[in-house]
C-alpha cells in the first residue's frame, strides 16, 4: 500500500477492494472552502495522544499463517486432511472412545437476560418480536426470517437463556428446546443446504461452536438419553464439518466452520489432528476474510462482531483445555478491534452500515473487553473504507469506499458516500440502517428499501440506487472506484474578533451513476475543529466534456436522529433542530428549498423507530451542478 505523506492523509484511490494487495495512490485536489476561503494544509492526529498502541501503523505485522509445527503433527495434519481418522491416527489398535467433553469451557460474552426470561416463558424474543418455541419449524421446511434462523440454528439463545437464571432455572428451557430441535434434525444431511437452513456451513459451525461452550447449559439435566443423543450429534456435526467446510456461504461461514472444527478438536477426544487441521484452515479463512486493515470484506460491523465472537468463544475453549491459543488469532483480534470502533459514536453505540443498526453500547464494549484487546479506532483506512473524524464532541462517519463484492455481502447496502454525524453521544443525521434485522418486529418487506441508497444520508439520482440492490442480500452493478482525499485545514475567519479556525476536509467521488447518467458524484464535508458545524457541497460532475443532454431528477437525503424535533423557516431553505439533549441546530441550503418527510431508523436492538429526514430535491442538468448545505450548532 501506498500512502500520501504531509500535507494529506490517507488519500486513496479506491477499486476492487479484495485481498490483501489492493492500490492505492494520492490524486491532487483544490485547496479551497466552500466560501473560498484561502486555506493551509496542515497535518493533524485525529485521535488525542494516548499510551494505547498505534493500530494505524501497526497493520503489517499480522502474518496468515498456520502456527508453526513439528514434523510429526505437520504428518498428522497432513493425513487428516486427506481423509484418516482423529481414531486412526492416535490409537488405531484401540476401541474408538464414545464420545465425551474433556473439559468444560466458560462463556465469555453474555446474552440477553430479557431474551433468556421469553425463552423460560415459552417464547424466541428476536429484535422485539415474540416467537412461539411450539410454532418453530426446526426442520427448516418452511423458511424462517434469517434473523430468526440465526437465533434458532445457531443456538445464539443459549447465552440468553444463561443470563436469565440459575442452571437450575433454566436447563428445563434448554432440554425442550433441544429436544425439538433434534426430534427435527436427528442427523446430519449429505450435504449443505440439504437439511434447509439449518445445515448451511454457517450456522452449522456457530451450533457446534456455542454446544460446546455451553454444554454444561445443555447436558445438566436428569435426561440421561438426551444427553448421549446430544454428545454423539456433536461428534457427527464436527465430522460433517470435516467435510463441508469449504462449501461455506461465503467468508464469515467458513470461518465459523473452522471455529467449530478447532473447538471439537479441543474438546472431544482423540481430537488432536482434528485441531491441527483446524488451525491451519481457521487462519487461512480468516486471511480471506479480512483486509488490509482489519476489516472484514463484507465492511459491515455486524459481520466484524460476529467474527470476533466466534474468536472469543474458541478461545474460551483453549482457555478450557488449559492452552494458549496460537499467537496469530491473538494478533488477529487485535487487528479486528481497531475497524469496529472506527464506527462507534460517543455514546459508544455503532453506526447503522452494510445492514446493520445502533448496536447499543453495552454489547459493543462487552465484545471488545472479552477479546482483551486495547486500541483506538482505526484512522488509516484502507479496505474497511470508513472515514472517522472527531471534533470536539462531533464524530463524523463517511462510507468512502465502494459496497462490498458479492460474494462478502450479506445484507449488502448501496451507501457510498452516506455520512452519520453524531454530537455528545446524541445522533443527528443517520442512516435507516435495520436490514439485517428485518424479520424482528422490522417488517421483512422494508429489507430491499432500507439497503437502498435513498435509505442512507447522501445525494439520489433519478430514485435509482449508486449500486444495484439484489435478493438475498447481494449487490450488482454500480460503484466499482471511489476517491478520496482528506486533509486538515488552517484559515481565518472573517469578522472583528479575528479568530483563527481548524477542521478536517474530506472529498470523494463515485462512479455509481457514470453509465446510466454521465455523471460522477462529488461530496465534501468540511467538519470544523469544535464540532460545532459541519459544511457539505454535493457536486454532479459530467465524466466527458460535451456531457448529455437533458435534466434527470435528484434528491439529497438527511435522516435525522430518533428524538430530533425540526421546524421549516419561511423562506423553506432552512430547518430549525431540537435536540433530545436540548441543543439547538440549524440547516441551511444553498441550492432549493427543503421539504420534511418521514422516515424509519432501527435502534440498538433493531427495532424501527420513526423519526423524520430532511430532502433537498429537484431537477439538475445531464451538464452537471453543484449544491452546498451548512448544518451548524447554535449557541
Amino acid at each position: 500500500m501506498t500512502e500520501a505523506n504531509g500535507s494529506a492523509e490517507g488519500n486513496a484511490h479506491m477499486g476492487d477492494h479484495k485481498g490483501h494487495g489492493a492500490k492505492a495512490r494520492a490524486i491532487p485536489l483544490a485547496t479551497k472552502g466552500l466560501a473560498g476561503e484561502d486555506v493551509v494544509i496542515a497535518t493533524r492526529e485525529d485521535e488525542p495522544a494516548s499510551s494505547l498502541p498505534d493500530t494505524g501503523r501497526a497493520l503489517a505485522l499480522v502474518d496468515f499463517t498456520p502456527p508453526s509445527v513439528t514434523a510429526g503433527e505437520r504428518f498428522l495434519r497432513m493425513a487428516y486432511r486427506l481423509g484418516l481418522s482423529g481414531h486412526a491416527l492416535t490409537a488405531p489398535f484401540r476401541k474408538p472412545l464414545r464420545p465425551r467433553l474433556l473439559a468444560t469451557a466458560v462463556n465469555p460474552l453474555p446474552g440477553d437476560r430479557a431474551a433468556g426470561a421469553a425463552l423460560r416463558a415459552g417464547h424466541f424474543l428476536v429484535h422485539g418480536l415474540k416467537l412461539p418455541i411450539a410454532q418453530i419449524d426446526f426442520a427448516g421446511a418452511g423458511r424462517l426470517a434469517p434473523p430468526v434462523e440465526r437465533i434458532v440454528h445457531g443456538f445464539h439463545w443459549l447465552a440468553d437463556l444463561e443470563a436469565a437464571g440459575t442452571p437450575e432455572q433454566v436447563c428445563p428451557a434448554a432440554e425442550r428446546v433441544l429436544s425439538a430441535w433434534l426430534a427435527a434434525n436427528p442427523a446430519p444431511p449429505a450435504k449443505p443446504g440439504k437439511g434447509g437452513a439449518a445445515w448451511t456451513v454457517g450456522h452449522t459451525g456457530t451450533r457446534l461452536l456455542n454446544w460446546l461452550v455451553h454444554a454444561p447449559l445443555l447436558m445438566s439435566g436428569p435426561d440421561k438419553d438426551l444427553r448421549q443423543q446430544t454428545l454423539q450429534l456433536i461428534s457427527d456435526t464436527a465430522r460433517w464439518l470435516d467435510k463441508h467446510v469449504s462449501r461455506g456461504e461465503d467468508g464469515l461461514a467458513v470461518v465459523a466452520g473452522w471455529c467449530g472444527i478447532v473447538a471439537a478438536g479441543l474438546l472431544l477426544p482423540e481430537g488432536r489432528a482434528r485441531q491441527l487441521y483446524g488451525e491451519a484452515g481457521l487462519i487461512a479463512a480468516l486471511g480471506e476474510m479480512l483486509g488490509d486493515d482489519g476489516g472484514c470484506m463484507a465492511r459491515s460491523p455486524l459481520a466484524q462482531m460476529e467474527a470476533l465472537g466466534l474468536l472469543v468463544r474458541l478461545v474460551a475453549c483453549y482457555r478450557a483445555c488449559r492452552l494458549d491459543p496460537p499467537s496469530a488469532l491473538e494478533s488477529i483480534m487485535a487487528l479486528m478491534v481497531p475497524p469496529l470502533l472506527a464506527l462507534t459514536h460517543g455514546d459508544g453505540a455503532l453506526g447503522s452500515w452494510q445492514g446493520g443498526w445502533s448496536v447499543a453500547a453495552s454489547d459493543v464494549s462487552a465484545l471488545v473487553a472479552a477479546t482483551g484487546v486495547r486500541a483506538r479506532p482505526l484512522r488509516q483506512v484502507r479496505q474497511w473504507g470508513y472515514q472517522r473524524v472527531s471534533a470536539g464532541k462531533s464524530l463524523l462517519q463517511f462510507d468512502a469506499a465502494p459496497p462490498p463484492l458479492a460474494r462478502h455481502a450479506r445484507h449488502g447496502c448501496a451507501s457510498t458516500l452516506a455520512f452519520e454525524l453524531s454530537h455528545a453521544g446524541q445522533r443527528v443525521i443517520v442512516n435507516c440502517g435495520g436490514a439485517a434485522s428485518a424479520g424482528g418486529l422490522m417488517p421483512v418487506r422494508l429489507e430491499q428499501g432500507l439497503r437502498a441508497t435513498a435509505a442512507h444520508s447522501t445525494l439520489v439520482l433519478d430514485d435509482a440506487n449508486s449500486t444495484a440492490v439484489l435478493i438475498n442480500g447481494g449487490l450488482g452493478a454500480g460503484v466499482t472506484e471511489v476517491e478520496i482525499d482528506r486533509r486538515t485545514l488552517e484559515g481565518e475567519r472573517g469578522g472583528s474578533a479575528g479568530r483563527t479556525w481548524g477542521a478536517t476536509r474530506l472529498e470523494a467521488s463515485h462512479d455509481g451513476y457514470a453509465a446510466r447518467y454521465g455523471l460522477t458524484h462529488r461530496r465534501i464535508l468540511i467538519l470544523r475543529d469544535d464540532g460545532t458545524e459541519l459544511r457539505g457541497e454535493d457536486l454532479l460532475v459530467p465524466t466527458s466534456r460535451k456531457g448529455k443532454r437533458g435534466m434527470v431528477g435528484f434528491a439529497i437525503r438527511f435522516h435525522l436522529g430518533p428524538g430530533v424535533e425540526v421546524g421549516l423557516s419561511e423562506d423553506k431553505q432552512g430547518v430549525g433542530m431540537a435536540l433530545p439533549d436540548g441543543s439547538y441546530w440549524q440547516f441551511r441550503s444553498g441550492s432549493g428549498e427543503i421539504s420534511i418527510e418521514e422516515s424509519i431508523w432501527a435502534d440498538g436492538l433493531g427495532r424501527p423507530v420513526p423519526v423524520q429526514q430532511l430532502v433537498i430535491q429537484g431537477k439538475v442538468s445531464r451538464g452537471g451542478g453543484n449544491f452546498a448545505w451548512l448544518l451548524k450548532k447554535m449557541g
